[in-house]
């Protein structure tokens, strides 16, 4: 499976875990989820890893509205350009000023 089939599977999953409504699916028992999935996804082959930030802005276009935002905010959101960029300084000390500037 190619990394924009794997990035759909993710952002269906987080979409679901992320915007159904709490009557229906517990907000703790979510939030364990995406933790544990952020966890899984960051350690995946830093080349798939690459493979799949890349996917998601292909992705979000099959999204509308506030799905699309928050498919395009999965990299951001799970930390994912961080992973890439550990070992790297000055690498993630511009991640950290565009997160700083961006909250």
């Amino acid at each position: 499976m190619s990394a924009i089939g794997v990035a759909r599977i993710i952002a269906d999953f987080i979409l679901f875990l992320d915007l159904t409504d709490d009557d229906v699916l517990d907000p703790d028992a979510a939030v364990l989820m995406m933790e544990d999935m952020a966890a899984r996804i960051q350690d995946l082959d830093k080349d798939f890893l690459r493979q799949l930030v890349d996917a998601f802005p292909v992705i979000a276009s099959e999204y509308s509205g506030e799905a699309h935002k928050l498919v395009l905010d999965i990299p951001y959101s799970f930390y994912l350009e961080e992973t890439l960029a550990a070992g790297d300084p000055v690498r993630l000390a511009e991640l950290e000023a565009i997160r700083d500037a961006r909250d």
